[in-house]
């Protein structure tokens, strides 16, 4: 039994649990989990020291991601073993790393504190390679950086420069000035000459007979210059953050002469200027991305490859490891330009976002197993080609949904039975109306990397836009209108991949006076009050209508009277024309009567004279003539008492009087006739008389003869009664 398994026997194993082919996690009662290989050797232990509540592990479970869960005794604890980054805290320190170098299978950690070394064991992840660090004796002091030249290890200190030898810092003779790191200045190894970046310029160094030996001072030139480039000419490149970008040239003399570049040269800024050397060529990280330089035109121009990757982003620190991908960091965000695929594409390490030590940034890439990075708590190590397997695929999931009202209440508890209906996503969850207020929790499984992801959801039915990506896993909702809604969750990592949306359906119902139920009331109670109005309406109508006719029949009776009245006095009108039509031929006639009565008068005199005459005349000859004369007369006075003529002239004059008295009375003579026809002219008895050739007693004697055929009493005007004849 080795050692370390007599080790774990004494700590009390409660549970164990295979974790690869030749791993094996051991929980014990007092000393926390073991990992072991498949003999029994010690490979990593993870307890209290290395961040568990209490070294008490009563169970332990492998998830699908082979990362650890552990059950304490009064907690549960989350390993991230499968993770492929880890932290390196040398001993105590918990402050920054500022630099690492691999040299003779031994690692070499620069803090604040000193330099700190380990032995590795070979491995191809270094991370589990087991050991404790030892500090390098006379290191104590700011470790600024480490360099690897002609097989010597060199350490940049606050107090100068140091030939690492036998775990031992061995100073450059004459180094008094606080060195930042090392350049060997010729790509023929070993470099007879090699150049360091201090407090106050540069410093030459010639290497002979295995040692580092001080040359030359910079002449002219005295920047700080921690950051250093030496392009394919041989001109040495440094940058201040906030003194400018310098180009040196040192000529055979020691005289060393610089130019400035700024935005002079095409840099968009004086400051926050980075140089480096990437892909042979010097290049430029400043605030609006990188700028490559053009040596023909002896000016600063943006790189094509560096735009197409990380447009105009800021950019502090940049760093090419041996497969040619490009380390760099934004801020306080690490992310490579990946070019081993078909594709080159740019990847995130968000796990260590705002965890990089600012002012200070470095990447270390020994291969793709093992990237050491600088951090503010010790350094980081990255096992790169493990990181780009272990991105596992992106799943959103709603763990619950509750009802917030009094009290909680859990309406969906993240499990759905395996049912059709439940894979197809079909079923509704019902939510009464008097529930104003649901919440809803969501996450991803991905535990190793919460701090990386972020969420966007939406609600169809409420509203269809995704909102903005963000860390919060939860979501509200209040006062919801019945209905069908649809809750949509998606989740993303630092690399801008999404996951397909994870749904959640339920259903607000109504409020009672919302219901199916209430809306046919409403409707029954709508059409009781329309048929209401309706009818109310009609009998109103009905009432206005009668009232209408009434006033219609009014109008009609009062226009008829007006039409009456207008017809009468239009037919008083005629009747006054026709009266004086008829008065003006009544005159005509008794005008024409009267011509006769004194025509027969004027011949009856004439011929009572004559007859006179004739008495006294003795002349039989005259008497002759006489007699011949009063015989004319009496033709003459036969000739104008023919009846026709005037009865036809009076029957125009009086509408048919005499054809109509005939029709009504046949009996009447034509005597009658003429006397009822005198009459009607209204002609005196002394008139009449004169006209019919009869004394005044013959014409009353024939009145009382006509009064009496016409069968009316003494009472009755026998005028009257003949005006009345149509």
């Amino acid at each position: 039994v080795s050692t370390t398994t007599s080790t774990i026997q004494e700590k009390r194993i409660f549970s164990a649990i295979s974790i690869e082919k030749n791993r094996i996690a051991l929980a014990t009662n007092s000393g926390g989990v073991y990992i072991i290989d498949e003999n029994g050797d010690f490979i990593q232990k993870f307890s209290k020291e290395e961040g568990l509540q209490n070294n008490n592990v009563l169970s332990i479970c492998l998830d699908t991601h082979k990362n650890l869960w552990l059950g304490l005794d009064n907690g549960i604890d989350f390993i991230a073993f499968n993770s492929a980054i880890k932290r390196i805290i040398p001993l105590t320190q918990d402050g920054p790393g500022y630099a690492a170098m691999i040299h003779n299978n031994q690692l070499y950690i620069g803090t604040s504190n000193g330099l700190y070394n380990v032995g590795l064991q070979p491995s191809t992840d270094l991370s589990f390679s087991r050991g404790s660090f030892s500090t390098v004796t006379n290191s104590i002091g700011q470790v600024w950086g480490l360099s690897e030249i002609n097989g010597h290890l060199l350490m940049g200190h606050h107090e100068g420069a140091f030939d690492i030898k036998n775990n031992s810092a061995v100073k450059i003779e004459n180094s008094n000035t606080g060195v930042w790191n090392f350049l060997p200045l010729s790509t023929i190894f070993p470099s007879e000459k090699i150049i360091a970046g201090n407090y106050k310029g540069v410093l030459f160094y010639k290497y002979q007979n295995g040692q580092f030996l001080i040359d030359q001072h910079s002449k002219d030139f005295e920047e700080s210059s921690r950051y250093m480039a030496i392009d394919r000419n041989g001109f040495i490149w440094i940058s201040h953050p906030y003194h400018g970008v310098y180009k040196l040239n040192q000529s055979n003399n020691g005289n060393t002469t610089y130019t400035l570049y700024g935005v002079n040269k095409g840099l968009p800024s004086d400051l926050n200027n980075h140089i480096f050397k990437i892909k042979e060529e010097v290049v430029c990280a400043t605030i609006e991305g990188i700028y490559i330089y053009d040596n023909k035109r002896d000016r600063f121009y943006p790189s094509g490859l560096f735009s197409n990757q990380l447009g105009k982003q800021s950019i502090r620190y940049l760093k090419e490891d041996n497969e040619g991908n490009i380390w760099f960091i934004h801020e306080k965000n690490l992310g490579v330009i990946d070019i081993a695929g078909k594709d080159t594409t740019v990847l995130y390490i968000p796990e260590l976002n705002n965890k990089m030590l600012s002012g200070f940034e470095l990447v270390y890439p020994v291969n793709n197993n093992n990237v050491f990075v600088s951090g503010e708590r010790g350094l980081y190590h990255i096992n790169y080609e493990k990181y780009k397997k272990n991105i596992y695929p992106l799943v959103a999931q709603i763990r619950n949904v509750k009802i917030i009202n009094n009290q909680d209440s859990l309406l969906f508890g993240g499990f759905t039975a395996d049912t059709e209906e439940a894979k197809k996503g079909s079923k509704y969850w019902t939510i009464p109306s008097r529930y104003r207020t649901i919440r809803i929790n969501y996450s991803s499984p991905l535990y190793g990397q919460q701090e990386n992801l972020e969420f966007s959801y939406r609600l169809k039915g409420f509203n269809d836009t995704w909102s903005e990506w963000t860390t919060k896993t939860e979501k509200e909702y209040t006062n919801l209108r019945e209905g069908n809604y649809v809750f949509e969750v998606k989740v993303r990592n630092s690399s801008n991949n999404e996951s397909i949306a994870t749904t959640f359906k339920f259903e607000v119902l109504p409020p009672w006076y919302r219901t199916t139920l209430a809306m046919l009331l409403y409707f029954l109670l709508l059409l009781t009050g329309v048929s209401f109005v309706y009818r109310k309406n009609r009998i109103r109508f009905k009432k206005q209508q009668v009232k209408h006719d009434e006033e219609q029949k009014k109008l009609q009776y009062l226009h008829q009277l007006e039409i009456d009245k207008a017809e009468k006095e239009l037919i008083a009108l005629r009747n006054e024309k026709l009266q004086a039509e008829i008065d003006f031929k009544n005159s005509e006639l008794a005008t024409t009567a009267m011509h006769l009565v004194q025509k027969g008068e004027l011949i009856t005199k004439l011929r009572n004279e004559l007859n006179q005459v004739l008495k006294g005349m003795e002349s039989s000859s005259g008497q002759t003539d006489v007699k011949k004369m009063i015989k004319i007369l009496a033709e003459d006075e036969k000739k104008d008492s023919q009846w026709e003529n005037f009865a036809q002239h009076f029957d125009k004059v009086h509408n048919d009087f005499l054809i109509k008295l005939k029709e009504k009375h046949p009996t009447l003579s034509n005597n009658e006739l003429k006397l009822a026809a005198y009459l009607r002219m209204n002609l005196s008895t002394k008139e009449i008389a004169q006209l019919m050739n009869i004394s005044v007693r013959g014409v009353e004697i024939g009145r009382y003869r006509l009064r009496k055929k016409l069968g009316i009493d003494t009472a009755t005007s026998l005028f009257e009664y003949l005006i009345k004849i149509e």
